[in-house]
C-alpha cells in the first residue's frame, strides 16, 4: 500500500509523520486489499478557533474509498479521530463483504 502524507502550508516535525506512517501502515492488518492511503495535515486559520488541527483520510481499496476528517487542538488527537473512524469503515466493508 501506497500511503501520502501531505503537510499543508506548515512542516510537520518528523515525530509526527512517524507516528502517522506507523498507524497507516497497521491498517492493512484490518483488509488485505487496500491500494492507497492518503493523509493531509492541516492548520485550520478561523480566528479565535481552538480545534485548529485538521487531519483528513483518505483511503481506497477496490470499488470504494473512504474518508474521513477529523478536528482538534492537537494533530495528534486530530489523527486519531480521523483514524478510528476509517478503521470502522474498512471494518463495516469487511463484514458486508463475508
Amino acid at each position: 500500500m501506497q500511503v501520502d502524507i501531505q503537510a499543508v502550508n506548515f512542516k510537520a516535525e518528523e515525530k509526527l509523520l512517524e507516528l502517522v506512517k506507523s498507524k497507516m501502515d497497521k491498517i492493512e492488518s484490518f483488509y488485505a486489499n487496500i491500494i492507497h492511503a492518503k493523509v493531509l495535515l492541516k492548520i485550520d486559520n478561523v480566528a479565535h478557533h481552538i480545534k485548529d488541527k485538521v487531519v483528513e483520510i483518505k483511503v481506497s481499496v477496490p470499488k470504494h474509498d473512504f474518508f474521513a476528517t477529523e478536528s482538534t487542538k492537537s494533530f495528534e488527537e486530530s489523527f486519531e479521530g480521523a483514524y478510528q473512524a476509517i478503521i470502522r469503515q474498512v471494518k463495516e466493508l469487511k463484514e458486508k463483504q463475508h
